[in-house]
């Protein structure tokens, strides 16, 4: 029923009409309108919360997705494990790797600065493969929610990559390259940097700041687990 507050169109137009969702079983299933660039940087916390999130949210449909992470590290205090790895493993549908070594480019933490630079190198080559493997698979159908990533994916998160090429261990030609290469059906979402990225303004279709208001590092506080790590 509708009331002064909720027309009777506002509700017909409304997913669910108001009613509460309930779970269901993961099926693998194909996205009807994937195919869209995302690009999320700026100095706040929260970028790959968000992206991680979002491929939580497409596995729980059936989509098949894989993140790609081109570094990730930081303070002492932060666990040789992340939680997030511990999550995916127990997820269906939704794989991860990280080619980057624990620790954060330009940060004095202890990892060989030339590391970086190569690790970095061999994500963007991983990257190329999983866009040819992409383009090779049917993305308007089913991929199996255990398949290797080398059978396609119908999302691709390149977590980090635009720190990469913010700290210049890839060019910015070559994440361009990666985006104009994306077959029309994969969901590109792109992370990192605090720099805004200028060189995607163009051919991104989302673009996200992610911006500091206010964080508890400030006073001294350091990364916690389960919120940070």
């Amino acid at each position: 029923m509708s009331d002064d507050r909720t027309p009777d169109s506002t509700i017909e137009n409304t997913p669910g009409q108001g009613r509460t969702p309930t779970p269901e079983r993961i099926e693998p299933s194909a996205p009807a309108e994937f195919g869209l660039v995302q690009v999320w940087w700026g100095d706040g916390k929260g970028k790959t919360t968000a992206t991680l999130g979002m491929g939580m949210r497409a596995a729980g449909h059936g989509y098949r997705v894989h993140v790609l992470q081109f570094m990730k590290g930081g303070a002492s205090s932060v666990d040789a494990v992340r939680g997030e790895y511990n999550a995916i493993a127990t997820l269906p549908g939704i794989s991860y790797e990280n080619l980057g070594h624990y620790g954060w480019h330009g940060m004095a933490d202890g990892s060989a600065e030339e590391d970086h630079e190569a690790e970095a190198q061999a994500g963007l080559e991983r990257a190329r493969e999983l866009l040819d493997a992409a383009a090779d698979a049917a993305l308007d159908e089913p991929i199996p929610l255990d398949a290797d990533p080398e059978v396609g994916m119908h999302m691709l998160v390149l977590d980090e990559i635009l720190y990469a090429a913010d700290r210049g261990l890839v060019g910015e030609d070559d994440v361009l390259d990666l985006v104009e290469s994306k077959p029309a059906d994969l969901e590109l979402v792109l992370s990192g940097s605090h720099v805004e990225p200028e060189y995607l303004a163009d051919v991104a279709d989302l673009i996200t700041n992610v911006r500091k208001v206010k964080h508890p590092i400030e006073g001294g506080q350091r990364a916690r687990r389960g919120t940070e790590f």
